[in-house]
């Protein structure tokens, strides 16, 4: 158990400082290969279409299924 104590008061000790952590992440930042505004449309459009693909069938399933249900527990009435 000390082990693991040392090991996490080491790790706090060496810890960066904020304007340090802030000029990494802009460093980072600087490296991102950011998409095109074509991409950005293309990504959009097939993710509409994949969301409103995937919306009608599983409402389509839904309804289905609830008159399946309801045909079942209706049909002796």
């Amino acid at each position: 158990m000390t082990d693991s104590r040392e090991a996490r008061s080491e790790a706090t000790e060496s810890r960066t400082s904020l304007p340090t952590f802030y000029r990494q992440v802009v460093a980072e930042l600087r490296k991102v290969v950011w998409p095109t505004q074509a991409q950005l449309v293309t990504y959009f459009i097939v993710t509409l279409v994949f969301v409103a693909f995937f919306m009608t069938m599983v409402s389509m399933l839904d309804l289905g299924f609830g008159k399946l249900v309801f045909e079942i527990f209706t049909q002796g009435q």
